[in-house]
């Protein structure tokens, strides 16, 4: 029994959510540890550039970002370790969890701050151009504003990707919308306002075949009418996909109520409160509406402060 490590505060996942839990969590004397997970740093590591996040005049990289939240949640010594939790037992007073490598891990309060990711349509050209950022983007709201006044596509048929089309409308020339089959899924509002935007052309019953590029950049889209078989050429520097994303999730599923995307639901609005008390959710793994790197960090922070209070209230 001697190798169960016995914590005040576990956080699962980096990314915006873990390091400010992370912060707040140190400050209060947590002694936090963290459990990167899959992809240190979360969905800003294959960010290009982050213009909308306050305190960065010029902008930074995603990368970058994530490296300076890193060492500012060391500065306040987060123990923070390479690594990911693959099993958890929340069902008694002790939140169990265990690592990859079978170390289990017994912990008052567990931050969950797994993030979500974007999915894509799995095509080698789409990766190609989305690991050089070159053009490939799974976010209009973070990356439209680098396409002002050019040539867009958007691939996607309900409301966030109508939500997106709209907000590219607004930036750039022109936005073609792949659509693969013959109608939205979106709701009527959102449906209608991109058909009555002058500069969306909606493509439907469209599939994409192969992103086209320079080898540093997006040139264009190569697509096929799946009822005629034609195939052309859509020219964009620009290639959006809004067909969802996955909450990373999974590992909690007996434990924790999802909604049926499997998303985690607040136990209380307005906290980052789960079904399981003392456990708590930060970030992409609950939030499937905005999605942002500030409001990520935001709610790290809310996890921090409820876990302390947890902490408190049990006399910690």
């Amino acid at each position: 029994m001697s190798d169960i490590e016995k914590l005040k505060c576990l956080i699962i996942g980096s990314g915006p959510a873990g390091y400010t839990a992370a912060i707040y969590a140190a400050r209060a004397e947590m002694k936090p540890v963290m459990y990167q997970g899959m992809q240190p740093g979360g969905q800003l590591t294959t960010t290009n550039e982050v213009e909308n996040f306050p305190g960065y005049p010029d902008g930074i990289s995603g990368p970058e970002m994530m490296i300076q939240l890193e060492a500012q949640a060391k500065r306040f010594e987060t123990d923070i370790r390479f690594g990911f939790i693959t099993k958890v037992d929340f069902s008694g007073n002790v939140h169990k969890c265990w690592t990859e490598d079978g170390h289990e891990i017994h912990a008052d309060t567990v931050i969950i701050a797994t993030g979500a990711s974007a999915k894509y349509l799995g095509l080698p050209s789409e990766k190609k151009y989305l690991d050089l950022g070159g053009g490939v983007s799974a976010c209009a709201v973070c990356d439209g504003f680098f396409y002002r006044g050019q040539e867009t596509v958007i691939v996607g048929a309900g409301d966030s990707a109508c939500e997106e089309a709209h907000y590219l409308s607004k930036l750039c020339k022109k936005v073609t919308m792949l659509v693969r089959k013959n109608e939205f899924r979106a709701s009527k509002i959102m449906a209608d306002r991109v058909k009555n935007t002058p500069n969306i052309e909606i493509l439907f019953n469209t599939e994409t075949l192969e992103v086209l590029g320079d080898g540093q950049g997006v040139t264009g889209a190569k697509v096929k009418n799946i009822q005629t078989n034609e195939e052309k050429i859509i020219p964009c520097t620009g290639f959006f996909v809004a067909i969802g994303h996955q909450p990373n999730t999974e590992v909690f599923k007996d434990f924790i109520e999802l909604d049926e995307v499997g998303y985690i639901k607040y136990a209380q609005p307005g906290t980052s409160k789960t079904n399981i008390a003392g456990v708590f959710v930060a970030g992409d793994a609950a939030d499937k509406t905005y999605r942002q790197a500030i409001t990520a960090a935001g709610t790290g922070c809310i996890a921090a402060l409820d876990a302390e209070r947890y902490l408190a209230a049990k006399g910690h």
